[in-house]
């Protein structure tokens, strides 16, 4: 009785954790479908042209959270001639790969001013595999203030997407990762390099 029993909880626990897994995947194929049916520059039959990684939840990583209290406003390089005016808000801790990795989590001053993206922060970065397999001026990950526990943050990287640099050259004032946020290893995660050239 009592093995009947051990194996009864041991199959609910393997379902359960299936279907936690199952429930992640589906909602970031859904999440992709969604950013790919109402991307801001990459239209129509282009629509193609946007590829990514398999997801894998080794790239959803659980992270400490530092809040960097008073940090300074600066201006962060972008793509174009207009700087942007962020602060670091905090820093997310973590290991990938194998690897320590400190990432800085920006606010932007402009969106603070907007009902919608007061809350809005995000994590410009740039892997190892920039230039290859990714894009080479870096990718984005967003948060919101929300989503960062007291200590804690969770790091999706299968959420990364590219900058709309990537795909139209000399148009968009896109923000550059400060070498803080350079990641010395691969990411191979959430959206690749755009497919066709510009």
């Amino acid at each position: 009785m009592k093995k009947l029993t051990l194996l009864l909880f041991i199959s609910f626990v393997c379902c359960i954790s299936y279907s936690q897994t199952k429930t992640y995947t589906d909602s970031l194929k859904l999440h992709i479908i969604n950013y790919i049916n109402t991307h801001g520059v990459v239209k129509g039959e282009d629509r193609k042209y946007l590829q990514f990684f398999p997801i894998t939840e080794k790239f959803r990583v659980a992270a400490r959270f530092e809040r960097t209290e008073n940090s300074p406003w600066f201006m962060m390089e972008t793509s174009g001639p207009a700087k942007k005016s962020h602060r670091i808000y905090g820093k997310a801790y973590f290991t990938v790969n194998d690897t320590v990795v400190t990432l800085c989590i920006y606010q932007s001053q402009d969106l603070m001013k907007t009902k919608e993206y007061k809350d809005y922060l995000f994590i410009p970065f740039i892997d190892a595999a920039a230039g290859e397999a990714t894009y080479e001026s870096g990718r984005y990950i967003d948060l919101t203030i929300e989503e960062i526990n007291d200590k804690s943050c969770v790091v999706d990287f299968n959420k990364a997407y590219n900058p709309y640099c990537a795909y139209v050259s000399n148009v968009y004032n896109c923000p550059v990762p400060p070498k803080e946020n350079w990641i010395p290893v691969s990411i191979l995660a959430g959206e690749k390099k755009y497919a066709k050239s510009h």
